[in-house]
């Protein structure tokens, strides 16, 4: 077996445990060189999602040390980067755990290309899923297209158990010249938001499982029904650290295996939720269309309008409807947004407003530290009717029905609109120090007026589609 040094080029998989490449690069005993790229791909993640990026990349730094290797930070192509290391560690391969997005299969199908073709091991590893988006087949060996029967064939289905993280990692005798994540100013976009939005993240290995930990010996019981209140702790708020590989999709699902075999009742919806995960995957592989346009091709010729003065007060969460302007804040002080709310704030932005889904994708984008490209895009399209769903032509969510079902008590609304409350508590007030001075708004102000009336809305989004499948 050669002993030249190996490359781990790290993305979406910054954790030590649950992690198929760091395992086996650890046992073939080789030198091991940790890399993080920041190339063109990774520069384009909106304001939010690259500055959460950082922060992870920087605790996974600070884990690798404790093993006694370092991870290299370098800026530039990755193909460029990975050939310049080559040549100064003279390694013989470089590793790394798949992504699946378009934009990422397009780069690592020609990294793997040009380093095979000059003699150099690459080799890519699974990691970020339960399941290779083309393991799963249908009984006519072809992909699922609705997510019960994905559901029905990958709940039984076997996973291997999480591998267990390296006590120690065989480093370089000497480490290339390393940049600072300082330096990179990740957070540069985020301006004055990322102070408020710190408070709320949990970031690295040990906090995520700190969080797994007290969602099973609690919430996770009632999972079934609180999970859709956003006025309470019923989830597991692992989506941020999923999103950038701090904890393995495996260890949560052996976790959520354990919680059913104890007798947890919430735990089958929660391993369910998960699956959905998946099943986003699956469809960004097999239609990778679905996260530019729309789904169903017969949506093109939707009349969704583009950006207008509406949907710039959804951006600002100043609609007049305040479980909508709720999330909407929820996302600015936080950085993440409930999903019963995502839903909410989604269907009302593309039926109530009649505005293209892609808007509102590209603006989660830009402002989720939890956003997931196949997560995003499949929720988007769901919700707009243009996904895959069997019956999205009824479906129009009313955010006041919603909100007198899922928030009677104006808990979660309160929590972030300061203009409902004569003592507003500091989240609510958080959000005008989040969101960009030149939007103008103070908490002295008056809640607005609705921008469209619910009925109206509702009426004009049923005659749209009317005259669609007329």
């Amino acid at each position: 077996m050669s002993d030249r040094p190996l490359i781990l080029w790290f993305r979406r998989d910054l954790r030590l445990a649950d992690q198929p490449m760091l395992a086996a690069a650890a046992d073939s005993g080789r030198p091991l060189v940790p890399v993080f790229i920041l190339d063109p791909e990774t520069e384009a993640l909106g304001a939010a999602p690259k500055w959460r990026l950082g922060l992870s990349v920087a605790a996974f730094a600070k884990e690798l040390e404790g093993l006694g290797a370092r991870l290299v930070l370098r800026r530039g192509p990755a193909l460029e980067v990975l050939r310049g290391l080559v040549a100064e560690t003279g390694a013989g391969g470089v590793w790394w755990s798949r992504l699946y997005d378009p934009s990422s299969v397009a780069r690592d199908t020609g990294v793997k290309a040009a380093l095979r073709g000059a003699g150099i091991e690459a080799r890519s590893f699974a990691g970020h899923l339960l399941h290779e988006p083309w393991e799963v087949e249908t009984g006519t060996g072809g992909f699922y297209r609705v997510f019960t029967p994905y559901w029905k064939a990958v709940r039984g289905r076997g996973v291997a158990a999480p591998a267990l993280a390296p006590k120690a990692l065989r480093g370089m005798e000497w480490w290339p010249a390393s940049d600072r994540v300082e330096d990179w100013r990740l957070g540069a976009a985020m301006n004055r938001g990322a102070e408020v939005v710190l408070r709320y993240q949990a970031v690295g290995e040990a906090a995520a499982r700190a969080k797994l930990g007290v969602f099973l010996d609690g919430p996770v019981a009632r999972y079934g029904k609180m999970r859709d209140y956003p006025g309470v702790a019923g989830t597991s708020r692992l989506s941020e650290n999923l999103t950038y590989g701090e904890i393995g999709i495996r260890e949560v699902w052996h976790a959520g295996l354990r919680a059913r075999d104890e007798g947890k009742a919430g735990a089958e919806d929660f391993l369910r939720e998960l699956a959905w995960r998946e099943f986003s995957y699956h469809l960004m592989h097999h239609t990778p269309q679905i996260t530019s346009g729309n789904w169903r091709p017969e949506w093109d010729g939707f009349p969704w309008r583009g950006d207008n003065e509406v949907a710039e007060r959804w951006r600002r969460g100043m609609t007049g409807e305040p479980f909508v302007d709720a999330a909407m804040r929820e996302m600015y002080v936080t950085g993440t947004m409930h999903n019963r709310a995502r839903m909410i704030a989604g269907s009302y932005l593309t039926k109530h407003l009649l505005t293209h889904w892609k808007l509102g994708a590209d603006w989660f984008a830009d402002c989720l530290t939890d956003w997931d490209p196949a997560a995003n895009a499949m929720g988007w399209q769901w919700v707009a009717g243009s996904g895959p769903d069997a019956a999205p032509y009824f479906r129009v969510f009313n955010p006041a029905g919603q909100a007198e079902k899922f928030d009677a008590d104006a808990r979660y609304r309160r929590r972030f609109i300061a203009e409902l409350s004569k003592s507003p508590g500091p989240e609510a007030l958080a959000y005008f120090d989040a969101v960009p001075r030149s939007w103008g708004l103070t908490p002295a102000q008056s809640y607005p007026k609705p921008v469209v009336d619910l009925a109206a809305g509702r009426a004009a989004a049923l005659a749209a589609y009317a005259a669609r499948n007329a």
